[in-house]
């Protein structure tokens, strides 16, 4: 275990100005801090030297204390980037988030065709307004990267996602997995993949993933591990987590200060406001059964569960209930 969390996702307000589909916190009715306590919590990360903190939400930009927050943070040593729709980064914004000290951005877009991108974030004009965004973050000298979910609408057209953050100049993309959260709950029926659909995204995407020299591709989801193709092709051969890293590297905060393992994992283990975040990190039972898992079910027999330790936590406690069930994209019988 890890003394200290390495990375830090914190909601700092559920308001958005897109419906997407999949979203795990268009449910959610978090209250907003004020700057004072939010900058309590700065204080209380900066005091055990967490690294780095994503801003997400909820769209971050609507948030009013948003720059003030992070030039806090950065001043308190703090490496900040943010998650964002890209709608209201315009060239000025775009500046202003490079002298605030933002070290990266990372825009969603989920599909290279302007009106299935509509229709999946529920804004129109959104397409143009991302791809807007990510050419005035890199003139005004951001790192940035575009943020892709793999689901039903892009999953077979995923390669013109690559081809189109390299066009616009991106240094990386994440094809992140479909959590079955929030929203994602709601609609997992129609976009979420068949076991077999997911086992041959990630074969397509290990092949391009190969292939492409000109663009980072991130694949996040620990299942692949079980994909004989995934040795030859692994980034890290020794990692320092295996699995999931939700609740071994990381944490979520939400609006109220309320801390979770993950974004997409409602299970709050205490409120940084109020509880030592490092007793938290320490000590908290819920992190304790992340961090040591117990196979059950085709777990129990699987040859790869020393390396996936039974895939995503967050989309097996989704359907199960249990955070040691068998992650429901797996599709090894």
């Amino acid at each position: 275990m890890f003394k200290i969390p390495l990375f830090i996702n914190w909601s700092l307000s559920t308001r958005c100005n897109f419906n997407c589909r999949h979203c795990y916190s268009r449910l959610e009715t978090n209250e907003e801090l004020p700057l004072e306590k939010n900058k309590k919590i700065i204080s209380a990360l900066s005091n055990i030297k967490v690294p780095f903190i994503n801003f997400g939400g909820g769209e971050p930009l609507l948030f009013s204390d948003l720059f003030e927050i992070t030039r806090y943070s950065v001043d308190r040593g703090l490496h900040v980037s943010m998650s964002s729709n890209g709608y209201l980064i315009d060239k000025k914004i775009a500046v202003k988030i490079k002298e605030t000290g933002f070290s990266k951005v990372e825009i969603s877009i989920d599909s290279h065709i302007a009106n299935i991108h509509y229709t999946f974030r529920s804004k129109q004009g959104s397409f143009e307004k991302a791809c807007e965004a990510v050419q005035n973050l890199n003139e005004a000298g951001i790192t940035t990267d575009i943020s892709s979910v793999i689901c039903q609408i892009n999953y077979k057209n995923f390669h013109d996602l690559v081809m189109l953050a390299q066009k616009l100049g991106a240094r990386k993309i994440s094809l992140h997995n479909f959590k079955c959260s929030g929203l994602g709950f709601c609609n997992r029926s129609e976009l979420d993949l068949t076991k077999e659909q997911w086992k041959e995204f990630y074969k397509q995407a290990l092949k391009i993933k190969h292939k492409e020299k000109n663009i980072i591709i991130s694949l996040d989801d620990p299942i692949i591990n079980s994909l004989e193709e995934y040795t030859s092709f692994k980034d890290n051969k020794n990692p320092v987590e295996k699995g999931s890293i939700c609740g071994k590297l990381s944490l979520a905060i939400k609006p109220n200060g309320d801390v979770t393992p993950c974004g997409f994992l409602p299970l709050v283990i205490g409120n940084i406001l109020i509880d030592d975040i490092l007793s938290l990190w320490q000590n908290s039972p819920v992190l304790n059964s992340m961090r040591n898992k117990k196979p059950k079910d085709k777990c129990q027999s699987c040859n790869f569960y020393s390396e996936c330790v039974g895939g995503c936590s967050s989309r097996a406690f989704a359907l199960t209930g249990d955070i040691n069930s068998p992650d429901p994209h797996c599709w090894i019988d």
